[in-house]
């Protein structure tokens, strides 16, 4: 799967999770900070994880999410996860 896969389909999970950033979440790259950029909340955060979990098929080992500061360190974990 390519980053720029991943990317969409976490698009689609951040959409789920809090979609009243539409047009931001839609805009979104690597660089976007998932709390100041994108408004994500500690609410819409667990959500994600639970989301990502399942639509990629893996766990959340032994990291936060405060280890994640951007969508691209989202995406770097999960490509690691993947591979």
């Amino acid at each position: 799967m390519t980053r720029a896969e991943i990317i969409e389909k976490l698009k689609d999970i951040l959409l789920s999770a809090d979609d009243r950033n539409r047009e931001t979440i839609e805009t979104c790259d690597e660089r976007s900070n998932l709390a100041l950029d994108l408004g994500f909340t500690s609410i819409s955060t667990l959500y994600m994880v639970i989301a990502i979990e399942e639509v990629f098929s893996i766990r959340f080992d032994n990291v936060g999410m405060s280890d994640f500061e951007t969508l691209g360190d989202v995406v770097d974990y999960i490509e690691k996860k993947l591979s």
